[in-house]
């Protein structure tokens, strides 16, 4: 039995909660990101008339703008791994794994120099579903319910936070096809404005499929838009080398050809750049990479050494590649945790031999587990409250936050620590004695019987003057993620808890040299998962994994997992080799394997 006690002050219960609400919508309200007023984006052109063309982007609120249809919601970012290149003095470049529109809308305002976006075309349902994991697929679903508004209203609400988020002197480049270009325009017009439209570039790469029925498409297209007046160009810096008959004009001194012009010319809105080959030697296998001159003409003409690069679509990882290379800093996104893995190995084959910025790998919305428990007692908290949508308490004590103005415990990182009864009991006793209130929520991975037993007992007391009140919370349940899912009922996909997959490998003799590993016995440990994918390291040096060559995406082949490999050694002897397993719930985990190679 809790015995009765007095608040230290004269205030009733409800004054202590109405302060603290008032506390918490003050900074909630402080903490919101700005977006420009949205009659800044469009102003029709005098010369353009009267003409049917609305002021609002498609589904785009005058007041809520697109928090009306995809509320704002807050969630932590987890860091699951930094990789370091050795200069950890430096601001590392971040590779996030979420959906771009809620990792946007957590980033400053006015903070990007250069954002490229290659976003899907509308060209089918299974040709945007690159990897096939339930984020990428759920997220494409979403795009096609609608058909052409649906899209069109879906990509309104990520150019709008793409604007917030450029420096005054930013610009960006939006990357489509035929399908849904033309429409598209429409809406930068509204959203960047008319008088800021820079070029339309037409990518002509050649090589791609034939047609018997009409001209053959050869061609995808770039808008440039900058975010003001100033911009950041330099097209000396990407002059581009003039046709042969040109030259030889040049050369003869043939009528009409300037010998000043020189080799080069300014550079045109029409590029002349190959696609991606089978023979390329930059390509990773994945389906719509684009080639690192079309990313290089875009960051070096648009950006300087230093400036931050964004790709919130980065799919393979071009963007970031390039931007690493040419010395810029960056921040890409995407929302299958497959193309994250692909990416990473990219940019560790790109930088083996090289000193430069680390870059985090973080997660927005799907966290993993055994990262989780890991952490230390302060940060698990601070992550906990976060994810629950409280405040952390400036206070020592019980109190580790509020849920606006109800005071929260928050249990052990461990999952193999329950609370207790003893802490039930001391927690009710704390939250009376020191703020006169009678309701607490205690939050953990679990609660022994006898905890939940005390917390019943407390709770039938409600006629008793000494009442109070304490939810026991897990953290992988419904009541948990209820600030989500009451916002939209499909945000419930938003923050959830994965386990890694439990790895079974047989490892089969086939040659001289030459060995299969099999890792189709493997297991998903998340509901309703499988695997779909594997990635093998067989050199691995005990300390990161680097996939090898050919072996980074080994993922789905006639709509089933591929996930057996034939790899011949250099030599005999003890390896050491290591295969990264992953479900397409985003669930992940590295096995290390010795084998003595015959």
């Amino acid at each position: 039995m809790i015995k009765k006690s007095k608040p230290h002050n004269s205030r009733s219960e409800g004054e202590v909660f109405r302060e603290l609400n008032k506390e918490t919508e003050q900074k909630e309200e402080n903490m919101e990101v700005s977006l420009p007023k949205q009659t800044e984006f469009f102003k029709t052109p005098t010369r353009f008339g009267n003409i049917p063309v609305d002021e609002l982007p498609l589904g785009c609120d005058p007041k809520e703008q697109y928090r009306k249809i995809y509320p704002k919601i807050s969630l932590p970012f987890q860091v699951v791994e930094r990789v370091s290149f050795g200069h950890s003095d430096l601001e590392p470049n971040q590779l996030i794994f979420g959906d771009n529109l809620h990792v946007m809308r957590a980033l400053p305002s006015n903070s990007i120099d250069l954002i490229y976006m290659d976003p899907p075309f509308f060209s089918g349902r299974n040709y945007n579903v690159v990897f096939g994991d339930q984020n990428e697929v759920r997220s494409f679903t979403d795009i096609w319910e609608g058909g052409m508004p649906g899209y069109l209203t879906w990509l309104n609400a990520r150019l709008l936070e793409m604007k917030r988020l450029l420096k005054p002197t930013g610009s960006i480049y939006v990357h489509l096809d035929w399908h849904a270009s033309h429409y598209v325009k429409v809406e930068l017009d509204k959203i960047f404005g008319y008088e800021n439209f820079q070029n339309e570039i037409i990518w002509f790469y050649e090589t791609g499929g034939l047609s018997k029925d009409r001209f053959s498409r050869k061609h995808d297209v770039i808008f440039w838009y900058s975010k003001g007046k100033e911009k950041t160009f330099h097209g000396e810096r990407v002059m581009e080398k003039r046709s042969d008959e040109v030259l030889r004009r040049l050369a003869t001194g043939i009528k009409g050809a300037t010998r000043s012009e020189g080799e080069y010319r300014h550079p045109t809105d029409v590029w002349r750049i190959p696609a991606i080959n089978s023979m390329a030697k930059e390509r990773i296998g994945y389906p719509t990479q684009k080639p690192e001159e079309l990313l290089e003409k875009i960051i070096k003409s648009s950006s300087n050494e230093g400036d931050i690069v964004a790709d919130f679509f980065c799919g393979g990882g071009t963007t970031a590649a390039v931007a690493q290379r040419l010395g810029r800093r960056w921040i890409t996104c995407d929302i299958s945790k497959i193309a994250i893995s692909v990416m990473r190995d990219r940019l560790l084959h790109l930088n083996q031999l090289r000193n430069t910025a680390d870059f985090l790998i973080e997660h927005w919305g799907v966290y993993e587990v055994p990262e989780i428990v890991k952490m230390k007692e302060g940060e698990f908290r601070e992550f906990i409250i976060e994810a629950y949508n409280g405040r952390l308490s400036s206070s020592e004590g019980l109190i580790h936050g509020y849920k606006q103005a109800t005071p929260i415990f928050v249990g052990n990182p461990s999952q193999d620590e329950p609370i207790t009864e003893k802490q039930v009991i001391k927690f009710a006793e704390y939250i009376v004695k020191k703020r006169g209130l009678h309701q607490g929520e205690m939050i953990a991975w679990g609660f022994t019987p006898e905890a939940k037993n005390v917390a019943e007992q407390l709770r039938a007391q409600h006629l008793a003057i000494d009442f109070v009140k304490i939810e026991l919370i897990p953290i992988e349940s419904e009541q948990f993620k209820e600030h989500i899912v009451s916002k939209h009922p499909e945000y419930k996909n938003l923050l959830k808890f994965v386990l890694p997959p439990e790895i079974r490998v047989i490892i089969k003799r086939a040659d001289n040299l030459e060995y299969e590993f099999d890792v189709s016995e493997s297991v998903s440990l998340n509901s309703g998962s499988k695997i779909i994918n594997v990635q093998w390291d067989f050199d691995y040096n005990g300390k990161q994994f680097v996939s090898t060559s050919g072996y980074s995406f080994i993922g789905m082949k006639n709509e089933k997992p591929n996930l057996k490999v034939v790899y011949k050694f250099q030599s005999a002897g003890g390896k050491t080799i290591a295969c990264r397993v992953q479900d397409d719930e985003g669930g992940e985990k590295i096995r290390i394997i010795r084998v003595d190679v015959k």
